[in-house]
């Protein structure tokens, strides 16, 4: 099953966020067989303001077991997540449902 997350930062965050930054990439990294692709939400001024990530599990409470591991929130940094189903139609330009 694939997780769309949407996870916005709390008000004034961004420098908690770019100190555990690291460790969130550290955490990806593990979990690399469940990433389908993540990247970070920019404000106007193209500073980072939360995350989206496209996560593969088997269900729903995988998902929220990786949540409760993730380092942005156990350090507070995202403020607002929202996660829903996605079903994939296309896969790197490749039409995958039919």
């Amino acid at each position: 099953m694939k997780f769309v997350i949407r996870a916005i930062d709390g008000e004034r965050k961004l420098e908690k966020r770019m100190k555990v930054r690291s460790r969130h990439f550290e955490g990806m990294d593990r979990m690399k067989e469940h990433l389908v692709c993540a990247g970070g939400l920019l404000d106007e001024e193209g500073n980072l303001k939360g995350s989206v990530l496209v996560m593969d599990f088997q269900s729903r409470q995988e998902l929220d077991e990786y949540l409760a591991h993730e380092i942005y929130v156990l350090e507070h940094v995202w403020e607002k997540i929202t996660v829903d189903q996605m079903n994939v139609a296309y896969l790197d330009g490749k039409k995958v449902t039919k």
